[in-house]
């Protein structure tokens, strides 16, 4: 080869070399770019988050006038707190049922519940679930048949109580205990009215996957996404030891078997159980049931600007209390 052609040649691979790193660089910006942009994407629902939720305001424990008592669920001793209204009775009592987790003493939710029961001659037991406070057992390894079983318990303790007198028994199952209230109630011909609050009306893993999903939205980023991500966070929960014995749990069916007066109460923004799905359910029944959502309640059936229990939820709770005692 030449000289010349050989210069002529390094000249046209000199001037290939720089058009092709100056395209390098251009894809480079233009990927670069992209990418910024789909981080502010991504990042958009965490600086429009919005407000944080108000915290939960209801009454202390040391407002609560209570006697401690133990009751045995075969050799399993349970433990809780009896709440008289004052007065002479007979009172109709009713018998809480905890949601999903430990339960403690001093939660506000179940004491705002309880105390303005007291305060309006109803008397409750409620009771520490097992595996917390002082109830023996675990409830994570527990089924709703156990936890159900735990709640007659406390009912056949109200029936053998020289305490006060009562005129009717009945059960309000809170958040998980809107499922377990169904159950217990047909399996005990002393219940007199059933309350779900909060409760689903759907399957355990139908409600897992629609709260996960919401939990995911939470943290900061978009329902699409979320989507396709609580399948995954979903089917991770359903492996633990705690979700096999509820995995798959339909209380409809249990549902469709209770004969006494029955209230299902849903806060109208409920992010842990799909409302108008539960609603639907409800309905589907053949049965009468009371059946009332709280505008701008969440799952605790909150006013969303105190943070207390809507007092429209617990006059309504109240009243149907009377009704169904008589």
């Amino acid at each position: 080869m030449k000289g010349t052609d050989r210069e002529n040649l390094n000249i046209h691979m000199s001037q290939y070399q720089s058009k092709h790193r100056s395209r390098i660089k251009s894809w480079g910006a233009i990927l670069s770019g992209l990418i910024i942009v789909l981080v502010i994407i991504l990042l958009i629902p965490f600086v429009f988050k919005g407000e944080q939720r108000v915290a939960l305001h209801g009454p202390d424990l040391s407002e609560i006038k209570y006697t401690e008592i133990f009751f045995n669920n075969g050799d399993l001793q349970l433990a809780g707190m009896l709440i008289l209204p004052g007065g002479e009775g007979p009172f109709p009592v009713a018998v809480i049922i905890h949601g999903s987790g430990t339960s403690h003493r001093d939660s506000k939710w179940y004491l705002a519940v309880a105390k303005h029961l007291q305060e309006n001659e109803v008397a409750v037991l409620l009771p520490d679930k097992r595996g917390s406070a002082k109830s023996e057992g675990d409830w994570r390894s527990a089924s709703f048949d156990d936890l159900a079983g735990d709640t007659i318990s406390a009912i056949e303790f109200i029936k053998t109580q020289d305490q006060f007198d009562y005129s009717a028994i009945g059960i309000i199952g809170m958040s998980q205990g809107g499922w377990i209230a169904p159950l217990a109630a047909v399996k005990s011909e002393d219940v007199s009215f059933v309350v779900s609050m909060s409760g689903a009306a759907v399957t355990t893993d139908e409600q897992l996957l629609y709260e996960e999903i919401n939990n995911i939205i939470e943290i900061g980023t978009y329902s699409i996404v979320a989507k396709l991500i609580a399948p995954l966070t979903t089917y991770k929960i359903q492996q633990m030891d705690f979700w096999r014995p509820i995995a798959g749990y339909d209380p409809l069916p249990h549902w469709e078997k209770v004969e006494a007066p029955s209230f299902a109460a849903l806060g109208e923004n409920d992010k842990n159980v799909p409302v108008e799905e539960s609603v639907d359910r409800f309905r589907a029944l053949e049965k009468e049931m009371l059946i009332k959502i709280y505008p701008d309640g969440g799952h605790g059936i909150t006013d969303p600007n105190s943070g207390k229990v809507q007092d429209k939820f617990l006059n309504d709770l109240t009243e149907f209390i009377a009704n169904a005692g008589n």
